[in-house]
């Protein structure tokens, strides 16, 4: 079976629209900003590939720990027809979970959603060889926007994995998971993944890694911005820092300009004096009770809680009530 054609929400000129629009409100705030969505060009999602095999970067491995010894039991408990996954990427740590449902059988169908065509059409064609007896129908949409456009009917599984979710500021989640429990019925469900509190020595290295590649992708949203709008940063001439807040529970990666610098974007001059930092990410970590009620808030009921043997990372289970 083939993949779907793919359901475009999510145009290039929406992209570059965003895009304007972000800059324009984080490097004219007060306290300069970015949003963390401006990294993952070709070359930032192949650094962020690179990032997550580092081994100093512990989110990936811990919450593929727990999907590979939860997949089972994820499935059985849903026992869904439609697995629908938010930000999808290459859809590597879903195939834990497809592998359990196709085990069980009953699953029909797998939305990934993402606002990639490129990797979507990637990814979706060769699940779509992969799983020969599985409806793979992609979507191209941003998870904070296109929430409505999911597929209605039958008993239906969101997976958000990664963390990603922490990338949200608080807020923002609680925007993010009313629009998530409107976009599904009594009983559907949600499976969770966040990065957990714990010690800044373990936390801190995972942003600021030994071999500098996180710095390289910290830096690539300016090369972004340089190719896409046509500015002029010198990006080698910012520092990468990562920064854990322990009053808000978070790691905020900045970018920190090593003298002082006027730089050409859109129609503004932006100054930045030596020392200036630019918030190019927040990564909130979270304790077990704050996502089940957040979850609460939102009109879920989370049924399970999973962790790897280390405790570092959490997998929630939960349910629309």
């Amino acid at each position: 079976m083939t993949a779907e054609p793919l359901e475009i929400y999510l145009e290039p000129q929406d992209l570059e629209r965003g895009l304007r629009q972000d800059v324009r409100a984080g490097l004219t705030a007060e306290a300069k900003w970015l949003p963390p969505k401006w990294f993952y060009d070709s070359r930032g999602s192949e650094l962020f590939e690179e990032i997550t095999r580092l081994p100093e970067y512990y989110p990936t491995r811990a919450e593929r720990a727990v999907l590979a010894a939860h997949a089972p039991d994820i499935a059985a408990l849903t026992d869904v027809k439609t697995l629908i996954e938010l930000g999808s990427g290459s859809s590597e740590k879903t195939r834990l979970l497809l592998d359990a449902f196709t085990r069980r059988g009953g699953l029909g169908t797998f939305v990934p959603l993402d606002v990639s065509v490129s990797a979507l059409l990637g990814s979706t064609a060769q699940i779509a060889v992969d799983y020969p007896g599985l409806r793979v129908r992609g979507i191209v949409g941003d998870f904070t926007r296109h929430l409505d456009r999911l597929p209605t009917g039958g008993r239906r599984l969101v997976v958000f994995l990664g963390g990603t979710i922490g990338n949200l500021l608080p807020a923002e989640r609680a925007d993010f998971l009313a629009a998530m429990r409107a976009a599904l019925e009594v009983g559907d469900w949600l499976l969770l993944g966040t990065d957990l509190v714990k010690d800044p020595s373990v936390i801190v290295p995972a942003y600021d890694d030994a071999a500098g590649v996180t710095a390289e992708f910290n830096r690539n949203v300016l090369y972004v911005i340089n190719r896409e709008l046509g500015a002029d940063f010198d990006p080698e001439a910012f520092a990468h820092v990562a920064h854990w807040d322990s009053d808000h529970e978070w790691i905020e990666m900045r970018l920190r300009a090593t003298r002082p610098m006027r730089v050409r974007v859109l129609d503004l001059t932006v100054e930045f004096a030596a020392g200036e930092e630019l918030r190019t990410e927040v990564s909130a970590k979270f304790r077990p009770e704050g996502v089940a009620a957040e979850l609460r808030d939102a009109g879920f009921a989370a049924a399970h809680f999973w962790t790897d043997p280390d405790g570092l990372f959490g997998v929630t289970l939960a349910q629309a009530r």
